[in-house]
């Protein structure tokens, strides 16, 4: 599996930006795509996840209203529409596959666990200025 992360940049505080994740050999009916981010400093943190087989889909409560994940199974993309941002979203952007089961985990209450993500992308720059 590969793949490849665009549409990062510098925004201000309240603006949008869609981030893109490119997958080859990735099987859409069978795995989850998620995205992480880090901040300088800071662990990575598991931020949203699709599984496009039912559209199961998770974003942790700092996202919640802010942030929506979608798929384009044909292009073998998924977005991250990022609305509304602010200062502490800035980091770098991950995309990264895994199994049937994180995404299912994390709306149980377990959250996301890079653990359950095997192959990543090399990420894209979010920077939020204030």
């Amino acid at each position: 599996v590969q793949l490849v992360e665009s549409g990062g940049g510098l925004v201000q505080a309240g603006g949008s930006l869609r981030l893109s994740c490119a997958a080859s050999g990735f099987t859409f009916d069978e795995g989850v795509i998620g995205w992480f981010r880090q901040a300088p400093g800071k662990e990575r943190e598991g931020v949203s996840c699709i599984r496009p087989s039912d559209v199961t889909t998770y974003s942790a409560k700092s996202v919640q209203g802010r942030f929506t994940i979608s798929s384009d199974n044909a292009k073998n993309t998924v977005y991250l529409q990022m609305d509304n941002l602010k200062p502490e979203d800035t980091g770098v952007y991950y995309c990264a596959d895994g199994n049937e089961y994180p995404c299912l985990r994390a709306v149980l209450g377990h959250g996301l666990l890079r653990s359950d993500f095997g192959s990543w992308g090399q990420g894209t720059q979010v920077s939020v200025s204030s």
